[in-house]
């Protein structure tokens, strides 16, 4: 698993997940290896334990996380709140975001509804220094069909910022799709790699995270054109790596 600058579009740090464990220890572990005082951390569902959060706070750092609806009680809560009532979304709930994307024959409207109603708050007390909590509601259509789908996904901030900036920080949350997981699986065939013996996968993963890097701050946001451009001219990329060059 890897943590993802997303302004920067670089790949900060990677742990591998143990045999017969899961990310959610290793997740303290990776976080360990970065300074993140005064940042804003956002984890997939799996991350989302109050131990997690609280391991962020002693960082100096704020948490956004996705609740799920294994957390039954406090995801009851939360869904009651925002969804409760003859009409969806009571008057006292702020709306912060509301935008369209239309791409790859689908169009998506995306509103963001932020929280910090004491009553609400009090109700997810187990969660440290919690904040603001969010709903995300995605309308989803393809083009050519008259199907037309909604869900609902609910987050949790300790974050006193302005709303309007966590809900631009769940859109880039999934940024690491496409610009990470999407490039090291279709440009580099991380998925079909035949590393697989002892460290091998690790110090593989990490050259390919450092490629993409390097890539991204040499100002080519194409990896798979920079690819073709490093292999037809390899002096560019030991030039980008800062290896001395005698023309």
């Amino acid at each position: 698993m890897s943590a993802w600058a997303s302004e920067q579009g670089l790949a900060l740090g990677q742990q591998c997940v143990a045999h017969k464990s899961n990310e959610i220890t290793a997740i303290p572990l990776l976080l360990q290896g970065l300074h993140l005082e005064n940042t804003l951390v956002t984890l997939d569902a799996m991350g989302c334990q109050t131990k997690i959060a609280e391991h962020i706070l002693e960082q100096k750092a704020d948490y956004l996380l996705v609740l799920k609806a294994n957390h039954r009680h406090h995801y009851q809560a939360v869904q009651a709140h925002f969804l409760d009532g003859p009409t969806p979304y009571p008057n006292r709930e702020r709306l912060v975001f509301d935008a369209f994307d239309e791409s790859h024959g689908r169009l998506v409207r995306r509103r963001v509804f932020a929280s910090q109603d004491p009553t609400l708050l009090t109700a997810l007390s187990g969660w440290p220094e919690l904040a603001t909590v969010l709903a995300v509601e995605s309308i989803r259509s393809v083009t050519g069909h008259p199907k037309v789908e909604t869900q609902m996904r609910f987050f949790l901030s300790s974050a006193k910022d302005d709303p309007q900036l966590l809900a631009t920080a769940i859109c880039r949350h999934w940024s690491i799709e496409n610009n990470l997981h999407w490039v090291l699986d279709v440009t580099f065939g991380e998925d079909a790699s035949q590393v697989r013996v002892g460290s091998a996968p690790q110090v593989m993963a990490a050259l390919r995270n450092m490629a993409v890097g390097l890539i991204r701050l040499s100002g080519l946001m194409n990896v798979a054109a920079a690819r073709r451009l490093f292999a037809a001219r390899p002096r560019l990329a030991l030039k980008l790596l800062g290896c001395p060059i005698t023309e």
